[in-house]
């Protein structure tokens, strides 16, 4: 989802840039602002107490994020960290609600996105209470095939690193990289020279 860059800088949005690493914001904090990704890719996360990430969503340009707080009013539910250097355009929460009332086309897409959005956590829940590492990184890669998104358009090598689908999935990483090559023996995907192609 992403609303037209002019209505947003006509509307009072302001470009920030941060570097890779930087965090966005915080789970728990309250959000001020609607967060549209111009360059880079940022990743949303929750941390637990042992500093173990895991993986919400891969943001990419184009997208928005930390969009929930802008509905319902409660904290964020994740953290946001920028996985590149990355330029967002940054929009008030208040600003943001009148576009949605002014924009009826643009109130249904973000209905549309959360709801995709709610059917991927349903899915990576389901694959998380199945315990079958092979079922649920065939149904995640079937998934982004699917839908276009963390798959390049053209070679359909993978975007994300097995450590990131072991964080998405709630596998250990070294169960990933066990199923992904049991998989590739059998001829389900291809890695090539380190990388995954669906």
């Amino acid at each position: 989802m992403m609303i037209d860059i002019n209505l947003l800088l006509d509307r009072g949005a302001v470009y920030k840039n941060y570097s890779c690493g930087d965090i966005i914001f915080k789970e728990g904090n309250q959000s001020h602002f609607y967060y549209q990704l111009i360059k880079g890719r940022v990743r949303w996360v929750n941390i637990n107490e042992e500093g173990k990430e895991f993986l919400q969503v891969i943001i990419n340009a184009g997208e928005c994020f930390g969009e929930f707080p802008l509905f319902d009013d409660q904290p964020l539910a994740a953290t946001s960290i920028a996985d590149t250097d990355i330029e967002v355009l940054r929009l008030h929460r208040s600003t943001f609600h009148q576009i949605l009332k002014d924009h009826q086309d643009i109130h249904l897409a973000f209905s549309k996105l959360l709801t995709q959005r709610l059917r991927f956590k349903f899915l990576i829940l389901k694959e998380i209470a199945n315990h079958n590492p092979e079922n649920s990184i065939s149904t995640l890669l079937n998934y982004f095939k699917e839908n276009k998104t963390n798959i390049c358009s053209k070679c359909n090598q993978l975007k994300l690193t097995r450590q990131q689908i072991a964080d998405m999935t709630g596998l250990r990483v070294e169960t990933v990289i066990r199923t992904m090559r049991n998989m590739h023996d059998r001829g389900e995907l291809l890695i090539e020279k380190g990388k995954v192609y669906c």
